[in-house]
């Protein structure tokens, strides 16, 4: 039997989308068109200049990163 049940930073994208009204995947546009690279820039460049929440900021650039480091 699997597990369907989302786990990690991505547990926090249904409320992110909820909350912002943007998508993920424009959230990791943004976030990969970035010149910083640096997670903890990031995300204070998601709350300064978009308007996140640190939690919500700081799973997004974690699941971004990893995705991307992963490829």
């Amino acid at each position: 039997m699997t597990d369907n049940v989302v786990k990690g930073p991505a547990s926090y994208f249904p409320s992110i989308e909820k909350k912002y009204g943007r998508p993920i995947v424009e959230r990791e546009g943004l976030i990969r068109s970035s010149p910083l690279t640096k997670h903890m820039e990031l995300v204070g460049w998601l709350e300064s200049e978009h308007g996140l929440g640190h939690g919500h900021a700081n799973a997004l650039v974690a699941h971004t990163l990893a995705e991307d480091n992963a490829k």
